[in-house]
């Protein structure tokens, strides 16, 4: 602070959470350069790259007053909550998004909320053709969300590319660039938030695939959109909720689970063009994806040695 007097200005622990953000991001380098991995050398952050700042503990730097966030070297800032606060503050992540929206991320230790049990399983089969397909055989439609503003994004960025950068006009432009972009995460995050709580809320034990989408990114004949389908934001949702819950939540390995018969067990050999499942020993016949999701859910049960459930099947 007496060489930067300006970060006198600064909160203790806003400058402290600085240098643990910059331990993370170098342990986080070494640990995948020790998996074999190529990552990038962790970056400097500059001014314009800098959008959040951390209060690591509650009742020192910050202070919430109803509809009031009082904050050291700031002061008070009046708040807009989407819903009450339930449980202990613990830390203040106030985030700025590209788009110059500001929030205030409020992390909380409260009580787990178990639902009411019940035996029902679920298996769940994620693709491109359908989002997800049940093993009740269900199949729930894909929203596509990038797909419907890649017009719109694409002539936003050309408008973009065609200004001189550091201009008013072209901070105006990025602006737009960023509003789609915010507009196509968030009906990612909607969409699979709506479908994590219906999961959780239906079912006492849901499995999904543990997929490898690094390595499938790399067909990129599909990769748009695969990107475009976020699965593992599903997972990630679907898990804390039903931690929370009190769900069960598994992964599985996806290897075989498209070439299985659900009935027989028996090997079937067939490529993505190939959209129904007819198996030659059994003579099951049905939709491909629906016969993934019924052998998710059996590798699941089997793995947790269930068998006082009701599965969620035909």
């Amino acid at each position: 602070k007496d060489q930067r007097p300006e970060l006198k200005h600064v909160y203790s622990q806003v400058l402290q959470d600085v240098q643990n953000r910059v331990h993370l991001a170098f342990d986080a380098f070494f640990r995948r350069v020790k998996r074999g991995e190529t990552p990038g050398y962790p970056r400097f952050k500059g001014r314009g790259w800098y959008d959040s700042f951390t209060f690591k503990q509650a009742g020192f730097g910050f202070r919430v007053d109803g509809q009031w966030l009082d904050v050291s070297k700031i002061g008070s800032v009046q708040m807009i909550n989407h819903r009450p606060i339930n449980g202990t503050i613990k830390t203040l992540t106030i985030r700025r998004t590209s788009t110059g929206k500001w929030f205030a991320c409020f992390s909380v230790e409260a009580k787990p909320e178990p639902l009411p049990p019940t035996q029902r399983a679920v298996g769940v089969d994620v693709g491109l053709e359908k989002f997800a397909t049940l093993s009740t055989g269900e199949q729930i439609a894909h929203p596509r969300c990038f797909r419907k503003d890649e017009r719109a994004l694409a002539k936003a960025q050309r408008r973009l590319s065609k200004v001189e950068k550091g201009t008013p006009e072209c901070t105006k432009r990025r602006k737009v660039v960023a509003h789609i972009h915010e507009r196509i995460a968030n009906r990612r995050k909607d969409f699979a938030h709506k479908l994590s709580r219906r999961l959780v809320k239906e079912f006492g034990i849901i499995v999904l695939e543990n997929l490898s989408i690094a390595r499938m990114m790399k067909n990129h004949s599909l990769a748009k959109s695969i990107a475009d389908a976020a699965w593992n934001q599903l997972g990630s949702y679907t898990r804390y909720k039903a931690a929370s819950a009190g769900r069960t939540y598994l992964e599985v390995d996806p290897r075989g689970t498209s070439q299985r018969c659900s009935r027989c067990r028996g090997v079937v050999k067939k490529d993505l063009s190939v959209r129904v499942h007819q198996c030659p020993y059994c003579g099951l016949q049905m939709d491909r994806d629906l016969n993934a999701a019924l052998n998710i859910l059996a590798v699941g049960l089997h793995s947790i040695g269930s068998q006082s459930v009701e599965a969620a099947c035909l």
